[in-house]
């Protein structure tokens, strides 16, 4: 039997992308799309597509009136959580792929999925290179005792620091926190260029024309450094993949789950 999809954001850079995947896929069935811009119309209207028929509405309480058994969620800071709340009411599991929740949100989220006994996967990003990105980093945090962290991002993007970059963070101050040989409050000019404290790590944000999406962890030990960095390019192409993939796991999970890697075997 196929799982019945309901796509928040089909129509954005990444979501249309993810459609087109979905629709593609035997065992994935594409009942509902969100799009504001382009609600009332098929979705295949939308992307030149004429072979997805997938109605669009401009709400996503409103495609969650027809029934789905996984709701994505690829919009905006702005509306996520009341998205992915919705969903769960519904008795929808979520896949998250837009970044910008804090912590206290999916302390929410995960509260009210336990309580419907529903799976969310949050995934910061989808792309495997970053996936392995957070996966190594955080066995390097176990053994190096020193790091930072910048983010690269194209110059539009409003959040700061990526989900991606927040997930890295959150997760390597799990293993340990790093040291700092100067404390910040001692810090000799001007103290912001020292970058923001995340989980206990510094980290400098960069955004500017000519990325698109990046996270470099450089750790330093005396005389030696490791540098762990991905890039993405301009194309959405790496984020369908894992994006599937966490819609076919999604429904075998209870409550939060933080990170693609956390359903693979790695």
């Amino acid at each position: 039997m196929s799982l019945k999809v309901c796509l928040a954001g089909a129509t954005g850079w990444a979501g249309s992308k993810l459609a087109r995947g979905i629709a593609a896929s035997a065992d994935l069935d594409l009942v509902a799309a969100v799009s504001r811009r382009h609600a009332g119309q098929s979705l295949g209207t939308a992307l030149n597509d004429a072979a997805i028929v997938t109605p669009v509405f401009a709400r996503a309480g409103e495609a969650l009136a027809t029934s789905c058994d996984v709701f994505v969620e690829y919009t905006h800071p702005d509306t996520a959580k009341a998205n992915i709340l919705a969903a769960l009411e519904h008795g929808a599991h979520v896949v998250v792929g837009t970044s910008g929740l804090t912590d206290a949100d999916y302390a929410q989220v995960d509260a009210v999925a336990r309580e419907h006994q529903r799976g969310v996967l949050a995934c910061s990003n989808f792309a495997l290179t970053a996936v392995l990105l957070i996966r190594f980093a955080e066995m390097a945090a176990k053994i190096l005792p020193q790091w930072e962290i910048i983010d690269y991002a194209s110059a539009g993007k409003p959040d700061a620091p990526s989900g991606t970059v927040r997930e890295l963070a959150m997760r390597m101050g799990r293993q340990q926190q790093p040291k700092l040989e100067v404390p910040l409050e001692h810090t000799v000019g001007l103290r912001e260029t020292r970058g923001g404290t995340l989980a206990g790590s510094q980290v400098h944000a960069l955004r500017l024309p000519g990325f698109v999406l990046g996270a470099e962890v450089i750790f330093g030990m005396p005389d030696q450094t490791l540098t762990i960095r991905h890039n993405a390019g301009s194309s959405a192409r790496p984020y369908v993949d894992g994006a599937l993939l966490a819609i076919r796991k999604v429904p075998g999970l209870v409550g939060l789950h933080r990170g693609l890697d956390t359903v693979l075997e790695l």
